[in-house]
């Protein structure tokens, strides 16, 4: 996509929302670092229904030691992995405790060396509670650099180099969730819905989907991969006795 299309790509999604927000609910830093932990292959609706009662008990790593790993399983059993995520909550704020004074750092370095925390949480973590200019690179936004054409990629690294090249500056600080909400209710996995996006003429997605009930155009879907299908041994014949 050429320089200014990429600025006009953006500019599109920052008249749609000037001051978009992240949808997981959190009080502080440590809650949100708990929040995006939880979110991994869960739904942010998911998390905030788990983590609403939680938060209203713990917010901080000190609160969530006397919790417990067991105390804490009880508010997050809803959400997928609740096992493994537990433990790490309870090992990262551990770690908070006694090498960070309580605080989440803020620092790449020291958010990945924590349990659970790997590039894209540590994305996450460092633009919304720090302020910094990083791109956390989910399904939904490599789904758009990829489809667009604003910064294809093999993988979430590559997805997430190209547009921290191509984004111009004035974009970086909000770009990650502008992109995520165009993925996650526009530029969606299976049908993309075309007729109603603000950037499709800046998009190389081809053939565009059309609106619903137009006669003259089949929508345009991505299509499922085939399933393999197992080959059964033909049946032996039964021989009859005489």
């Amino acid at each position: 996509m050429k320089p200014a299309n990429v600025a006009e790509f953006y500019r599109r999604l920052r008249d749609l929302e000037p001051a978009p927000k992240t949808e997981l609910k959190y009080i502080n830093a440590y809650t949100l670092l708990v929040a995006v932990v939880l979110s991994a292959q869960a739904t942010d609706v998911g998390v905030n229904k788990a983590t609403g009662p939680l938060f209203a008990v713990v917010d901080t790593p000190e609160k969530m030691l006397k919790l417990g790993e067991a105390g804490l399983k009880n508010y997050i059993k809803t959400i997928g992995l609740f096992n493994a995520k537990a433990a790490n909550v309870i090992a990262l704020s551990k770690i908070l405790i006694e090498q960070h004074g309580s605080q989440v750092p803020a620092t790449r370095d020291a958010l990945e060396a924590l349990p659970g925390v790997g590039r894209k949480t540590a994305n996450v973590v460092l633009n919304v509670a720090f302020g910094q200019h990083t791109i956390a690179v989910d399904t939904h936004i490599f789904r758009v650099g990829n489809r667009t054409g604003l910064a294809p990629g093999k993988n979430p690294l590559e997805v997430e180099e190209k547009l921290e090249k191509v984004t111009p500056a004035e974009f970086k600080q909000h770009a990650h969730h502008w992109l995520i909400l165009h993925g996650r209710y526009v530029c969606i996995a299976r049908t993309p819905q075309c007729w109603r996006c603000v950037v499709a003429d800046l998009c190389t997605f081809k053939p565009k989907t059309p609106p619903p009930g137009d006669a003259k155009a089949k929508p345009r879907t991505v299509p499922k991969p085939k399933a393999v299908k197992s080959r059964k041994p033909a049946p032996k014949a039964v021989k009859r006795r005489p």
